[in-house]
């Protein structure tokens, strides 16, 4: 049985769709310390330089950021306070972390997140791609990636109060 979360929202969309800014917002809105919660790794100069921009557009806003690119789920139990906000951003990336790492059964671990949400005290932000809408992927890893992804949110989901869908800087609110 699904154990339902009142204070989660996931946050779902297409890349530059706006759904981290939109999240940002919700959880400024809370008004509640807010923490962010970064998933990504700096695989190259590229990503590099997006992390560095992404540290500094939030560091005048009162945000203070971890980062989690595995271990997700101890990274939440540690920063859970009632008093807070916590976006993590984003849950895509956490699956490709995982998805690169020897051994992990990314299934299990989405499925332990998922479950793990009605232990938090705190307000809880998912922000995530949504991949699913496009064509099926030509490579077997692209294809598992997807399938990763689209099960993850499907898990989170049921687990959330509210969840947004977000296309061009508009949210639809898909629940609560």
């Amino acid at each position: 049985m699904t154990e339902f979360h009142p204070r989660s929202i996931l946050v779902l969309g297409g890349a530059r769709s706006g759904k981290s800014r939109f999240a940002e917002g919700l959880a400024r809105d809370t008004g509640l310390e807010k923490i962010y919660l970064a998933t990504g790794r700096a695989w190259d100069d590229e990503m590099r330089a997006r992390i560095a921009a992404h540290k500094a557009d939030r560091a005048d806003d009162g945000w203070t950021t971890h980062e989690a690119p595995l271990d997700l789920i101890g990274a939440l139990k540690t920063l859970d306070q009632p008093d807070r906000v916590i976006l993590v951003d984003c849950l895509t990336l956490w699956v490709t972390n995982l998805m690169m790492e020897e051994g992990r059964d990314v299934d299990a671990d989405g499925g332990a997140l998922a479950a793990s949400l009605s232990e938090r005290q705190a307000t809880v932000i998912f922000v995530s791609n949504e991949v699913g809408l496009g064509i099926v992927p030509e490579n077997r890893m692209a294809r598992a990636f997807r399938d990763h992804a689209g099960r993850l949110h499907q898990s989170i989901a049921a687990n959330a109060a509210e969840v947004y869908f977000v296309a061009a800087g508009l949210p639809l609110k898909m629940k609560g």
